[in-house]
C-alpha cells in the first residue's frame, strides 16, 4: 500500500484543527515538521531537530517551507522525536501490575500463568485497584501482603512512593508509524504495550503527546527484573507516532488523563485480538510520573515518557492456558481519536531494518545539508 493512502488513515479525527510536530524522511535526510491548520511545514531552516523546535514553542509556521496538506503528504513518516531520551514507566495500572507479579512467579513460563493468575487475583486484585500509591493505606496493604508471603518488587513500584521509571531505548533508535517493529527471536512469550507517551521539554514541562508501543517480552523479564534492559531495549522494539500532538485549546493534559486506547492485533493465520486501555484507570497522574522521571536529573534535549498500559493479553492463541504471544507478520494497530493511529508489522529484531543513523551520522547529515547553524 502506498505511503500516501496509508498515512491519511493514521490521522486523528480532528487533524485539521490540532497542532502537531513530527519528522519526515526527505530526499536529503530527516526533517522536522510542524502541522498547523491541516498543512505540513518543513521547519529545518528554523531548527534542524524536533528537540530544538520544542524549545522554541510556540512556533511560527510561516518561517517553514510548505509541504502541503497533511493528508496528502508524500514523504515517508519517521518517529516524531530525535534527540529526546526515551523513558518509560511500568506497572502504573492494576491489571498490568498483577500480570508483572504473575510473570515473576511463573519465572517467564507461560504455561504456569493461568493458575497463578487465579490465585493472585483472588488475594490481591481488589486491594491493588483501590489503594492510592504511597498512602498510609498502601503501606498497610504492603505489611499485610508481606505477612501473607505475597509481596513482590512489582507491587513495591505499583503502590509504593516511587514509580518505576526506566530508559526504554537509545536516542534516535525509535521507529515510526508503518515501520516494522521488532520482537527478540529467542522470546516465546511477549505482547505489545499500547500507551500514551508524553513529550517533555528541557524545562520539564509536558508539551504534547503521541501513541507508543513499548514491546514487552514477558518470558525474559519474568525470569528476573534484572533482565529488564534485555527485555526492553532491542532493535526496532520501540514505536512512536504518528505525530506528537501539541497541547493547546483543542488538546490538553486532561485529554491524556481521559484517553481511551483501542488495540487490534491481526495475525497472518487469521487470528484477531482486540484490547482496550483506559487512562482513567491509571494509578498515578501523568504529571506526577513526569515529576518522578525528572527527580534529581536534567534532560537538556527533553524526553518522551511512556505512561504505562492497562493492556495485558490473556486470550489464548495456540495452546490452551498459554495466553497470547506474537508471531511474525502480526499487524498491531493502536488508536485513539485525538492522537490518531499507530500501525506496525511485527518481525524479529534480527529481521527488522538495522539502526544505522546514530548521533554521529545524524549530525554528519545535518552538517552536509548546512543545517547546523539553523535557528542559532
Amino acid at each position: 500500500m502506498s505511503v500516501q493512502s496509508s498515512f491519511a488513515g493514521l490521522l486523528p479525527a480532528d487533524w485539521s484543527k490540532g497542532r502537531f510536530l513530527g519528522r519526515v524522511q526527505g530526499p536529503a535526510g530527516p526533517s522536522p515538521v510542524l502541522v498547523e491548520n491541516g498543512v505540513a511545514y518543513d521547519m529545518s531552516a528554523v531548527a534542524p531537530t524536533v528537540s530544538q523546535l520544542v524549545e522554541r514553542l510556540p512556533l511560527d509556521s510561516s518561517a517553514g517551507q510548505v509541504l502541503g496538506p497533511l493528508d496528502q503528504l508524500d514523504h515517508p513518516l519517521l518517529s516524531p522525536v530525535d534527540l529526546q531520551v526515551i523513558k518509560a514507566c511500568g506497572v502504573t495500572f492494576a491489571t498490568s501490575t498483577l500480570e508483572r507479579v504473575i510473570e515473576e512467579r511463573a519465572r517467564g513460563d507461560a504455561s504456569k500463568a493461568e493458575d497463578i493468575r487465579a490465585r493472585i487475583e483472588s488475594r490481591v486484585g481488589g486491594s491493588i485497584r483501590s489503594v492510592v500509591p504511597g498512602s498510609a493505606e498502601a503501606e498497610a496493604l504492603k505489611d499485610l501482603l508481606i505477612a501473607e508471603g505475597l509481596w513482590s518488587q512489582y507491587l513495591e513500584v505499583a503502590i509504593g512512593p516511587y514509580a518505576e521509571v526506566f530508559t526504554k531505548a537509545p536516542v534516535l533508535s525509535t521507529v515510526g508509524a508503518l515501520a516494522e517493529i521488532g520482537v527478540r527471536s529467542d522470546s516465546t512469550w511477549n505482547n505489545p504495550e499500547p500507551e500514551v507517551v508524553l513529550l517533555v521539554n528541557a524545562a520539564g514541562e509536558a508539551v504534547g503527546a503521541c501513541l507508543g508501543n513499548d514491546v514487552n517480552l514477558r518470558d525474559i523479564e519474568g525470569r528476573s527484573a534484572l533482565l529488564l534492559g534485555k527485555a526492553k531495549d532491542n532493535n526496532a522494539s520501540c514505536a512512536l507516532g504518528p505525530l506528537v500532538r501539541l497541547f493547546d485549546e483543542s488538546f490538553t493534559i486532561d485529554e491524556v488523563r481521559g484517553a481511551e486506547l483501542d488495540l487490534v492485533i491481526e495475525g497472518p493465520e487469521g487470528y484477531r485480538l482486540e484490547g482496550h486501555s483506559s487512562m482513567r484507570e491509571i494509578s498515578r497522574d501523568p504529571l506526577d510520573l513526569v515529576r518522578q522521571t525528572l527527580s534529581e536529573h536534567q534532560y537538556p534535549d527533553g524526553f518522551v515518557l511512556f505512561l504505562g498500559t492497562l493492556f495485558a493479553p490473556t486470550q489464548d492463541r495456540d495452546d490452551p492456558g498459554r495466553g497470547f504471544t506474537h508471531k511474525v507478520g502480526d499487524m498491531v494497530t493502536i488508536s485513539t481519536p485525538k492522537l490518531g493511529t499507530l500501525v506496525n508489522r511485527v518481525v524479529t529484531c534480527e529481521q527488522a531494518a538495522p539502526w544505522t543513523q546514530g548521533i554521529a551520522a545524524f549530525y554528519a547529515n545535518l552538517a552536509a545539508r548546512g543545517l547546523l547553524g539553523a535557528g542559532a
